[in-house]
Order: structure tokens, then C-alpha cells, then sequence
């Protein structure tokens, strides 16, 4: 199958200038737009093929108002260490939004960020039309500084889900919370809920996100005379930098990640100050486990228990049940568990980084666990998506793809050049070249990774099924040298991005355009 011809100029380092995004033009209200001259027509994010869908979704009438500010604040992330940082509500995470499916989001973004810094809210995992997705520039224009934009969609999917901007490597400071879409028939019983979000954190306390990606952007080809290869055995953060060299993992097929993060945080907390939740020894408890991160995969465990998952990516799976899980950057799983008698840790290993994050769950009386606490579980079964089979209620009809995508993983660390079939998306002509789809298709993408590193991509609007009977995710794990064949149903028009949800490989370049044809 030959490749997609993509040819982009390089994207702009908004990591280091997002004022400028703000400048974009708006996204056209014609009912389709085309990207250059002589290219195909494409569905509008606000034309009316997306308000159709609009209408089409089943909803309950009832809306649900919330008002969420973007600005700085000063956070306590516990044990005296406090971090400078932009956050919702001067808060991380943010508050929790909690709604029903069928109900309607009307959320209004303030801005109130400095240095005339733009910026966007991305709802993350959700079918929603495309207008309120939240990418600049491809669906709306960014939300400048003084101003407020409305969003306003139907949520109709019940899961786990999180909002957080898409605008630079604003992901990786505070601007992030949870979003619940609960099922009004939820099938599972039990007796209480514990949303856990796992963060990486460097933000106000070991430099900037813009800093680190400017660091970054520089590469790794010539550090002191060394190759990429000489750095595998060094001490992590040994260059004393934002950089961080020699973090590897089996799991993840090598090189586990590339930036020097001082702590990692479960529900805002460090692990020497953790978050302790109560519950009653036999609770039965659903956790609903989002990583938030920005360059980290996570192996989870409870102490003492096994988990069993139930969902991933907000949609439900055939029961497993396992000692941990591998959750990379921007995925989501739902597990339950029955509670012992005692204090037992919930650990976030960052997988290959060798450093935790920690909560605790207590039941009863009891000595808390140190800080550095690692359970046993940790090494044992670690359950991936790979080993998942949607449920059958959730399961795609086998059938053949109408339309078929290569979509090729490429770049390295050497020139820190991160692209898709070896072009760096475009900020300034997103629509050009897109992978192009039809309303109705049957899609299959092959994720075909040509480089060293794994990246866990993310496709915004749609869910897709890992092979025949793998869970429906909207972000999975693709691993160095593999290909990964993904399906969907091309049933939400408009102009969707498909990216590595690594926030420094997606600004680099690692994205690409999936439009739907006019």
C-alpha cells in the first residue's frame, strides 16, 4: 500500500509563543471548506453535516452549566512543595465535571492567562460535533486572553473522560480535570467511586513545559560527543537538565521517555504528602484511573488486591482481572475492586523511569505505608489493551474497510523531528493533505511505527477497535518496529485530529487531519 503523500511546513514552536495562535483565522461557517486550490471539499466544523449529527444525538433537554477559568496559580501539591503554574480554578486537577448521558455541556472557557497567552479546552475521548472539539486552529479559533468562549454540545457516551487545552504543551501544567458521563442504566453495582488522575509533573518547579520542549527541540544527536545509544546506561536526569536520558522499559519496547520530571502526582498530590481516601472494609469500589500526563506511561497497582477491569477509554470490556496495568499518556480504564481491612497503597510506577506516584486507601487502622512503598502486584500480571476483548454489546460488526490509511510513525530523538508518514503537521495550513474519509465508511488505520520510541496515539471524535474483537479506545499504545490496525465507523463529520498524545511529539509534529469528504 503506498503512502499518504503529506507535505506540510514545519510547525510553529507554540510551546515557546502560543499568543500567536490566537491570530489564526476562524474556522469558515460554509458548509465545507477545502484546504488549498484544487483540494477536495471538506466537511465544515460547523457545517451542516456536523449539525445534523448534532440533532441526531439522543439527549435528555436537561443542561448542565459550568463556568471554568485558565489562569495562574500557586499550587500546594503537599509535603511543602508548591508549584507556580496555570490551573482551572486554582486547582489540580480541576474540579470534576459530572453529567448524565443525553445531557447537554455548557461550559464557558474564561481566560485569564498572561502574556496574552491563548488557549482552548479539548474534550478528551468524547462523540461530540466538531466545533466545540477545541483545537485550534482546525476547528475553532483560540480562545485569546481577556476572553471567554462557550461550548455547548450533547454528551450521549457514558465513560471516563477528561478535558484538558489544545493549544502547545499547555497539557502539561495544571489545565486539566476529570469529566464523568455516567450511564442513567449503569449495569455495574457498587458501592462507591474514586476518580484517580496520574500526572507528571515539572511546571513551577523544575522550569516550564515551554522550557522543557524548547530543550528538547534541540535533539540528542551530538550530547557531548555521545549517541543515543551511550546514554542507555547513564543515571536518570544525569544531565542535569529538563532532559532525561536512559529511562527504558520492556513493556514500552525501549525508550520509555524524555523528560526530567521531579515528582509524579496522584490526584494532585506527591507521594511523600498523599492523597488518603476512606472506605469500609468489603466496598465494593469502581476507580476510574486517567493519565494526564505529559510524557509518562504509568504501571498501576493496589497493594493487596487485584483489579478488574471493566472499561477502557469509557467503554465497557469482557471482565480481566490483573495485578496491575500499563496506562499510557491520555488513557482511561475503569477497575473494580472489594477492599480489605487495612491501609493499602495505590502506586503509579512511571514505567521505566523508576520513580512512583502514591495514594492511599485506608479502611481501618493501621500504619500508613512509606513513600517508597512498591507492592508486589507491581510485578505482577500487567494486563495491556492488547490482552482486552470489547464487550459484545460495544463490539464493531466484522465487516470490510471501505477505506484504508497507512499512517506512519516517524522521527527519532536525534533532531527530535516527530512527524506522520514524515511530515510535521502544518499549523498554518491545517487542511492540508488530510487522511480523507467519507460519512458512512468502514476505516481502517495501520499505525506503522518506524521509530525507537512508543507513542500512544489518539484520534479525537471516534473510537476505534484494536484488530477484530479488541477494546473500542480512542488512544492506544503503539510500539517501536509494530504496526497496529485499528478500525472505525465514520459516523461524526467534520475535521478530527489523529496525534501522539506524548505533548511534546504531538508539538513537534506527530499529528495529522482526518476529514470527512463534502
Amino acid at each position: 500500500m503506498p503512502k499518504n503523500a503529506i507535505s506540510r511546513r514545519p510547525i510553529l514552536l507554540a510551546g515557546l509563543g502560543v499568543a500567536g495562535v490566537g491570530a489564526l483565522a476562524a474556522c469558515s461557517d460554509a458548509s465545507s471548506t477545502s484546504g488549498s486550490s484544487g483540494a477536495p471539499d471538506l466537511v465544515s466544523p460547523s457545517g451542516d453535516a456536523v449539525r445534523r449529527a448534532e440533532d441526531a444525538r439522543s439527549g435528555t433537554g436537561r443542561v448542565r452549566e459550568h463556568s471554568l477559568t485558565a489562569a495562574p496559580a500557586t499550587l500546594d501539591l503537599g509535603g511543602g512543595v508548591t508549584a507556580r503554574t496555570w490551573a482551572f480554578g486554582e486547582r489540580t486537577p480541576g474540579q470534576e465535571i459530572r453529567i448524565t448521558a443525553g445531557d447537554t455541556l455548557a461550559a464557558d472557557l474564561v481566560n485569564r492567562l498572561p502574556d496574552n497567552s491563548t488557549t482552548s479546552i479539548h474534550w478528551h475521548g468524547l462523540h461530540l460535533r466538531n466545533d466545540m472539539d477545541g483545537v485550534p486552529p482546525a476547528t475553532q479559533r483560540a480562545v485569546a486572553a481577556g476572553s471567554t468562549l462557550a461550548y455547548r454540545f450533547v454528551a450521549d457516551a457514558p465513560g471516563t473522560y477528561f478535558f484538558h487545552p489544545h493549544v502547545g504543551v499547555q497539557l502539561d501544567r495544571g489545565l486539566y480535570a476529570p469529566l464523568i458521563v455516567e450511564d442513567p442504566h449503569e449495569p455495574l453495582s457498587y458501592d462507591d467511586e474514586w476518580v484517580v488522575v496520574l500526572d507528571d509533573w515539572l511546571d513551577g518547579v523544575a522550569g516550564t513545559p515551554g522550557e522543557a520542549f524548547h530543550e528538547l527541540s534541540q535533539g540528542m544527536g551530538d550530547i557531548g560527543g555521545m549517541d543515543h545509544g551511550d546514554m542507555e546506561g547513564m543515571d536518570h536526569g544525569s544531565m542535569g537538565s529538563l532532559m532525561l536520558m536512559g529511562a527504558t522499559s520492556e513493556l514500552l519496547g525501549g525508550d520509555a521517555g524524555d523528560v526530567n520530571y521531579p515528582h509524579h502526582l496522584i490526584n494532585g498530590r506527591i507521594r511523600q504528602d498523599p492523597q488518603v481516601r476512606t472506605a469500609r472494609p468489603g466496598d465494593r469500589i469502581r476507580l476510574r484511573i486517567i493519565n494526564a500526563g505529559g510524557d509518562t506511561a504509568y504501571r498501576v497497582a493496589l497493594g493487596g488486591h487485584r483489579l478488574t477491569v471493566t472499561h477502557t477509554d469509557g467503554f465497557p470490556v469482557e471482565h480481566a482481572e490483573t495485578d496491575a496495568l500499563l496506562i499510557g499518556m491520555g488513557e482511561r480504564y475503569d477497575v473494580l475492586i472489594t477492599v480489605g481491612e487495612g491501609v493499602f497503597p495505590l502506586v503509579a510506577l512511571a514505567e521505566g523511569k523508576d520513580v512512583t506516584g502514591l495514594a492511599l486507601l485506608r479502611t481501618g487502622p493501621g500504619a500508613s505505608p512509606g513513600a517508597a512503598v512498591r507492592p508486589a502486584e507491581l510485578d505482577g500480571r500487567i494486563l495491556t489493551a492488547a490482552e482486552l476483548r470489547a464487550a459484545e454489546e460495544v463490539r464493531l460488526p466484522a465487516v470490510e474497510p471501505d477505506q484504508i490509511h497507512r499512517v506512519e510513525l516517524t522521527g527519532g530523538m536525534d533532531a527530535y523531528d516527530w512527524a506522520i508518514n514524515g511530515q510535521p503537521f502544518d499549523m498554518d495550513n491545517p487542511q492540508a493533505n488530510p487522511l480523507l474519509v467519507e460519512e458512512g465508511q468502514r476505516v481502517r488505520l495501520d499505525f506503522v511505527n518506524t521509530t525507537e520510541m512508543w507513542h500512544p496515539m489518539h484520534l479525537h471524535g471516534h473510537t476505534y477497535q484494536l484488530g477484530n474483537t479488541g477494546p473500542r479506545k480512542d488512544t492506544a499504545i503503539v510500539l517501536p518496529d509494530q504496526t497496529l490496525s485499528v478500525v472505525f465507523d465514520a459516523d461524526n463529520p467534520g475535521q478530527w485530529m489523529l496525534h501522539c498524545h506524548n505533548a511534546y511529539h504531538g508539538e513537534a509534529g506527530m499529528m495529522a487531519l482526518v476529514a470527512y469528504r463534502a
